[in-house]
């Protein structure tokens, strides 16, 4: 799951992969500001085939929420 993820951020948001870790902060470490986060929720919900509600949105914080709210659902 986590490799995957990666691949969507370098690929989609052109993120170096050596900064993506699980401890990555997706704001503070990443610089995501909300429109990528939108897009990358979008992303996340059709590459694994499920909806992300918006109070759901406001737990990520850093790859391993990510990560971890999307092992959730498979």
């Amino acid at each position: 799951m986590f490799e995957t993820l990666k691949n969507l951020l370098v690929e989609e948001l052109q993120l170096d992969p050596d900064e993506i870790t699980l401890e990555a902060e997706l704001a503070n470490d990443l610089g995501i500001n909300s429109i990528e986060l939108a897009d990358l929720v979008m992303m996340c919900e059709e590459k694994f085939n499920i909806e992300i509600q918006d109070d759901d949105i406001h737990n990520f914080v850093t790859i391993g929420d990510v990560v971890s709210f999307l092992e959730s659902k498979q």
